[in-house]
C-alpha cells in the first residue's frame, strides 16, 4: 500500500522510527540497557515506573524481525494516521495508546498471577509474595505453580507493539474502506476487516495462552485504546 502521499515521513513518524532504531543498536552493544529499560510487572521488584515509557522503544535483541515489522507496521500505516491527526495529534495518540496497552498488559498480569496462587497454603503464598521464595518441602505440582507464578512476575515485556496496533486501529477507523495489500498472505483487504482480524488474534491469543512470551494484550490494549481515542475526537468534532 503506498500512502496518500507516497513514500514521504512525516515529522513524528520519521523520528519515533529512527529513535526505536537507534534504542535497538545501543541495546546490542550494551545488552544490559535491555533488562533496565524494560518493562516489568508492577507486582516484580524490579519494576521502575520509567519503565512504562522506555519499555516501547526497545525490542527483542535476539529477533531483528521484532523491530522490523513494527517498523514497517508504524511506516506503512502511521504516514496516513499523522497527515490526517497533525504531528502533535498524533504524537499524544501515541502515547495514549501505548500507555493504554501498559494498563491492559498489567492488568492481565496481575489477574493471572492472583489465579495462579488462588489455591495455594496461604503460608506458602505470603512467604513466596514477600521474600519471592519457597518452601522446599512442597510438592512437585506446587513448585511448578510457584514457578509458573515466578515467570510471570519476572518476566519484562519490551517493543512498540502496543502503540503499532493503536495506529493500526487508528487506520481502520479513518480509513476502513482503503485497500491494503497484506505480506503473508497476498492478498488485497480493506482496512476495517485487517484491523478487525487483528484485534480478533491478539483476544484469541490472549486467552488461549498460545505464543507464550508475546504481550498479546498489550496488542488489544493499545488497539482498543487507539479506536476510543478516534471515536472520541470524531464525536467531539474534532476530525472531519
Amino acid at each position: 500500500m503506498i500512502g496518500q502521499r507516497g513514500i514521504q515521513l512525516p515529522e513524528v513518524v520519521k523520528n519515533l522510527i529512527i529513535i526505536n532504531v537507534i534504542m535497538y543498536i545501543v541495546s546490542m552493544m550494551f545488552p544490559a540497557m535491555n533488562n533496565m529499560l524494560a518493562m516489568y510487572p508492577i507486582m516484580s521488584d524490579n519494576f521502575q515506573p520509567y519503565q512504562i515509557v522506555t519499555h516501547m522503544f526497545m525490542h527483542s535483541q535476539w529477533s531483528i524481525t521484532h523491530i522490523f515489522f513494527n517498523m514497517f507496521a508504524l511506516y506503512m500505516f502511521g504516514r496516513d494516521v499523522e497527515w490526517r491527526l497533525g504531528a502533535k495529534r498524533f504524537l499524544l495518540f501515541y502515547i495514549v495508546t501505548g500507555l493504554g496497552a501498559v494498563f491492559l498488559h498489567q492488568l492481565a498480569g496481575y489477574v493471572e498471577l492472583q489465579y495462579a496462587l488462588e489455591h495455594l497454603d496461604p503460608v506458602v503464598r505470603e512467604q513466596f509474595l514477600t521474600e519471592g521464595t519457597y518452601n522446599r518441602n512442597i510438592t512437585p505440582a506446587v513448585r511448578d505453580q510457584l514457578q509458573y507464578a515466578y515467570d510471570i512476575m519476572n518476566t519484562p515485556a519490551v517493543g512498540a507493539s502496543g502503540a503499532i496496533y493503536g495506529v493500526l486501529a487508528a487506520f481502520g477507523a479513518l480509513f476502513p474502506n482503503r485497500m491494503i495489500m497484506l505480506l503473508i498472505p497476498p492478498i488485497p483487504m480493506k482496512a476495517k476487516y485487517f484491523v478487525l482480524i487483528m484485534g480478533g488474534l491478539a483476544l484469541y491469543m490472549g486467552f488461549s495462552g498460545q505464543q507464550a512470551g508475546v504481550a498479546h494484550f498489550a496488542h488489544l490494549g493499545g488497539a482498543i485504546f487507539g479506536y476510543l481515542l478516534i471515536w472520541y475526537w470524531k464525536k467531539a468534532g474534532k476530525l472531519y
